[in-house]
This record gives C-alpha cells, sequence and structure tokens, in this order.
C-alpha cells in the first residue's frame, strides 16, 4: 500500500488572533504552513496574515483529513476557539514544535 505523506488540518490566525482560518494538507503540515508564512498561498490567509499555526490534527489519509476539515468549518467560531484553547491556551505559534 502506498505511503501517504503526513495528512492533516489546520488553523491558522493573525497576530492578534482576531481572524482564523481552517485548511487541510496532503503533504505535511508544515510544509503547507510555511508556505502560508511566506505568503506563497493567494488568497485569504495572504490577505489577513494568517501565519500563526494555533492549531492542528494528523489524519490517516487525505480523505479523513477532508472530512475533518468540512466538520470544523461546519462549525461555529466558538467551536474553533475551544478546539483551539484545549490544547493551546496560550493561542502560541505552534509552528516550531512541528517536526
Amino acid at each position: 500500500m502506498k505511503q501517504e505523506k503526513e495528512c492533516g488540518i489546520y488553523i491558522l490566525s493573525n497576530k492578534l488572533n482576531t481572524v482564523l482560518y481552517t485548511g487541510v494538507t496532503g503533504k505535511g503540515i508544515k510544509a503547507r504552513v510555511w508556505e502560508h508564512k511566506n505568503d506563497l498561498v493567494e488568497g485569504f490567509t495572504k490577505k489577513y496574515k494568517c501565519h500563526k499555526l494555533v492549531y492542528y490534527e494528523l489524519c490517516e489519509n487525505i480523505e479523513q483529513a477532508i472530512a475533518r476539515e468540512k466538520q470544523i468549518k461546519g462549525g461555529s467560531r466558538a467551536k474553533k476557539i475551544k478546539l483551539i484553547e484545549s490544547i493551546n491556551p496560550s493561542w502560541k505559534d505552534l509552528y516550531d514544535d512541528l517536526g
């Protein structure tokens, strides 16, 4: 069976934690967040300077990651904040913690 690269979902925020962006990747969370941090991804994250990784989950495969992303995106902002604060109460940038 083909080994997929690191799949997962992530939530980015801006410097003041006023904007949240939920994304999905099949190529590794660290690599994808690096692209956001360096404004290589056109659109929402570049426009609103969402460069801080405040939450992430690894998934078994891309299908699971996409399903989880839809579940999180379907929830309220309050639910996203609760999810973030369940593992990251100080809203620190988790990027450097990634392997």
